[in-house]
């Protein structure tokens, strides 16, 4: 079993407390996601994450074939990180961690690490180079170059 790491790091320009309101309100994923993957909430969601809140998704990551994911935010401190497992999804483990850093007063490093297992065994290995791993950096290029616009018109 092969467990793959994906670091990502981006620097928002918006002090600390604005950034991690945006990033705790899990309405706010669909506004950050490719709209290619489809990504729809379906469970009722607060406008603030907690640890133990559970979060149903239907997305399309694969020819348009819609999956259900489910989201336990696992671990949470409010102003520094939070962590998302998937407890039902395309992964046989997904573990993402959000992590919040203030800079200067007017900007937030925000560094995500993700820890995932394909499934399939070798089938979802040999998928990972050219599929999987290519539509993660993508998803993550996208949600930068989205969150770069949100915030300079917020």
């Amino acid at each position: 079993m092969a467990i793959h790491t994906l670091a990502h790091s981006l620097i928002v320009h918006a002090p600390l407390e604005e950034c991690w309101r945006f990033f705790a309100d899990p309405r706010n994923l669909a506004r950050i996601t490719p709209p290619a993957l489809g990504f729809e909430v379906l469970s009722e969601v607060p406008p603030e994450m907690y640890a133990g809140l559970m979060i149903a998704y239907r997305v399309r990551p694969l020819f348009g074939i819609p999956m259900q994911w489910l989201t336990e935010i696992t671990h949470l401190e409010p102003l520094e990180y939070f962590v998302d497992e998937q407890r039902v999804g395309p992964y046989r483990v997904w573990h993402h961690e959000h992590r919040f850093r203030a800079l200067d007063g007017k900007r937030t490093e925000v560094r995500d690490l993700v820890h995932y297992v394909l499934p399939f065994g070798v089938f979802g290995e040999a998928a990972h180079p050219w599929l999987v791993a290519p539509q993660l950096k993508r998803i993550f290029a996208f949600r930068e170059e989205a969150i770069g616009q949100l915030f300079q018109s917020e």
